[in-house]
């Protein structure tokens, strides 16, 4: 067997859009882009949510030495504490959270977002210090590794980085089509030092479960995008069943779902090829299915359960297919996202994901009732114990970075988390999604003890209202004075006891979207 036909389409379109090519290196960090980490750092008087689901608390202040969390004191550290301590952070009125996870990162490409810094200081600027590359980079050559240790050593401006790499992928030789070459390929991908494997669902089952099979045995992840070329051999419950850790997005899900039919039920000149096609046809998949709370639904919801396998829904990537105006204008467009960037949304006949070429009423009220069942699933899914992570996929669909993990952590809320199950999906749970394959205990995630020094500061209380934790805040009116007022966005972000300033970190991006726009008013 060939190399499925979805990955086929994903390198010739990577090659097109110049995924080949080299990204420009990411520059390392410049004096005055952080501070820390101190010998002993104090985060003082705010209210903690601590990240395992445990309820507020504060006022507390922190104490960091290094880059680890040395104590933790209810109502203010011991006086002599204080008065040794090399910095204070005065956090009185915010609210501190261990730092965000985002399972499903990219980085951009030279056609759309050149520099990785780019999308790396929107992450850090809005609490995300970590990511899961799922991958990074597409091809072989590309610096997945390297931003790694480089963002370890604290020698870029950069989240914590845990690359994955596509099956097949990276290692300059045609994808395995046999058992013992997909063994072959894993240890080798073990060997360069890469955390897990992303699959596209390319293989056949005997490969995938061969594939599947050595990652446990070497300690890597496992997480699938299970596209529709490949689903109707393995659907979600299939690969569940091989040994799948994690799901992302919504594919192989309803497919495990079907009504009448063992196959989907594709409309008369359906062509995968063309995404508006293909996504406007994919919420259409919510007619064929059982309903939810049906037998066959619970029944699958258990099952999922039962295996242990995650979810990581990223809602927020298809989220203009309900109303695509409002994607395109989002605030944070004009100031941050880069006009290449947003020449890369715009519909087109190439660019993944920038399918609204004839987009319509009818598509955008098909997809909010498939977001009705999806949201469904998920919330009895996780109500039941089922692990649910976030995960943004940005750079594409009208999705800049850091906005679009926001945008995330918004919609699982709407799907039925409480805002405080959301944090936790954020934190926790990202954290172990990560670790657990290694079968070691997670250094982030919760605010312990012990623990990495990763934390994020909002102003306000982001469980009373999560947009607060916009880089562009949150729209209000001053019932006193009359005036309108943004308040919150991120304060201060603490990466491994390195601070950030995040309306610091906002301005250098803002900064790169000028350039490039009086690079583009120069040529003209």
């Amino acid at each position: 067997m060939r190399l499925g036909k979805y990955l086929i389409a994903m390198v010739a379109a990577a090659m097109a859009s110049g995924l080949s090519a080299q990204m420009e290196p990411v520059p390392d960090i410049q004096p005055g882009e952080a501070e820390g980490p101190y010998g002993t750092l104090i985060v003082s008087g705010a209210t903690m949510i601590e990240g395992s689901g445990a309820p507020p608390m504060g006022p507390v202040d922190i104490v960091i030495e290094g880059n680890r969390i040395a104590a933790i004191h209810g109502g203010g550290a011991p006086a002599d504490v204080r008065a040794s301590a090399d910095r204070v952070i005065d956090a009185a009125g915010m609210t501190v959270m261990p730092g965000f996870v985002d399972t499903h990162g990219h980085n951009g490409d030279p056609s759309k977002a050149a520099q990785p810094s780019y999308g790396y200081r929107l992450w850090l600027a809005h609490g995300v210090t970590s990511v899961r590359g799922v991958s990074f980079y597409f091809g072989p050559g590309q610096p997945d590794l390297t931003d790694r240790q480089r963002s370890e050593a604290n020698a870029i401006v950069a989240p914590r980085l845990f690359p994955y790499a596509v099956f097949g992928d990276k290692w300059g030789r045609p994808a395995p089509t046999t058992p013992a070459g997909a063994r072959e390929w894993v240890r080798w991908a073990k060997a360069q030092g890469f955390w897990g494997i992303k699959f596209f669902n390319s293989a056949m089952p005997d490969v995938l479960g061969a594939a599947l099979d050595e990652a446990e045995k070497q300690g890597l992840g496992t997480v699938a995008h299970l596209a529709q070329p490949g689903v109707q051999r393995v659907n979600a419950r299939k690969a569940v069943e091989l040994g799948l850790d994690g799901i992302t997005h919504f594919y192989g899900h309803f497919e495990s779902l079907l009504d009448d039919n063992a196959l989907p039920r594709y409309p008369q000149g359906y062509n995968y090829f063309d995404e508006q096609s293909r996504f406007g046809w994919v919420a259409r998949l919510a007619d064929q299915v059982v309903e939810p709370h049906s037998e066959e639904w619970d029944a699958y919801i258990d099952y999922l359960i039962e295996s242990g396998v995650t979810l990581s829904p990223t809602f927020n990537i298809y989220s203009a297919s309900r109303d695509v105006m409002a994607a395109k204008n989002r605030d944070w467009h004009a100031r941050y996202s880069l006009p290449s960037l947003m020449d890369f949304y715009a519909p087109s006949a190439t660019n993944h994901g920038s399918y609204y070429k004839d987009w319509s009423t009818e598509d955008e009220v098909a997809w909010r009732k498939f977001y009705r069942y999806w949201f469904d699933l998920t919330a009895e899914f996780h109500r039941r114990g089922g692990r649910v992570t976030a995960g943004s996929d940005p750079g594409y669909i009208y999705q800049t970075w850091g906005f679009a993990y926001i945008g995330e952590l918004e919609m699982l809320r709407e799907a039925g988390l409480s805002p405080l199950e959301v944090i936790r999906a954020a934190t926790t749970a990202g954290a172990q999604e990560i670790y657990d394959p290694r079968d070691e205990e997670t250094p982030m995630g919760t605010i312990q003890v012990g623990k990495l020094a990763d934390l994020v500061i909002v102003p306000g209380n982001p469980l009373d209202n999560l947009k607060l934790l916009y880089g562009t805040g949150h729209t209000k009116l001053n019932r006193e004075t009359g005036s309108i007022e943004q308040v919150g966005g991120v304060r201060w972000t603490i990466k491994d006891g390195v601070i950030y300033d995040a309306p610091k970190l906002l301005e250098s991006v803002a900064a790169m979207v000028e350039m490039q726009k009086g690079s583009r008013e120069a040529a003209q």
